[in-house]
């Protein structure tokens, strides 16, 4: 690792975190089956701890899209590399993703999603940039953190495929 890593959360309040925002979906959705529909490949580490700590009945799809190419800036053009492979009619939708910044992904992909008439879509993220928005109707309804317009790694982000396995998340130092 060449990199300068500076922690910004540590992995002690990461899984706090994650293990709060759990209850609180649980709360919110008692009684009822969820879908959890993790956007690869950042949000598979946050989306299987938060899974574990659901006390619902869960269920998982994966999907990627990204407007991101190797570099530490969005591209803006939104791509779908890959596609569910269940459909969403009637089901209660959780997005799970490990960071929102512009919103123009998320934007794009809730649009298409919502064409399959799921019964209810709604967002979670392990970090928050809502400084960066550019699509201001992309409504997160359970964040993990608000975080400063830094570029991070960690707990699934990357620089160039590179950090996503550093249990905390960090600010790459340039």
């Amino acid at each position: 690792m060449a990199d300068k890593i500076k922690v910004l959360l540590t992995e002690e309040e990461v899984t706090r975190r994650i293990s709060e925002v759990a209850a609180e979906i649980s709360r919110d959705y008692a009684g009822r089956h969820v879908h959890l529909l993790c956007v690869l490949k950042g949000g598979v580490f946050f989306t299987c701890e938060l899974a574990k700590r659901l006390d619902l009945s869960v269920s998982l799809d994966f999907m990627s899209v990204s407007s991101y190419g190797s570099g530490t800036q969005s591209s803006g053009a939104v791509r779908i590399i890959k596609d569910l492979d269940e459909p969403l009619e009637g089901k209660d939708v959780i997005i799970v993703e490990d960071i929102i910044d512009s919103g123009r992904t998320l934007s794009y992909l809730i649009e298409i999603l919502n064409k399959r008439n799921p019964k209810s879509i709604e967002l979670c993220t392990l970090l928050d940039k809502p400084e960066r928005r550019v699509r201001k109707e992309v409504e997160v309804k359970y964040t993990c953190f608000t975080i400063p317009d830094e570029f991070v790694v960690g707990y699934g982000l990357d620089y160039d495929q590179k950090y996503r396995n550093l249990p905390y998340i960090g600010v790459v130092e340039v």
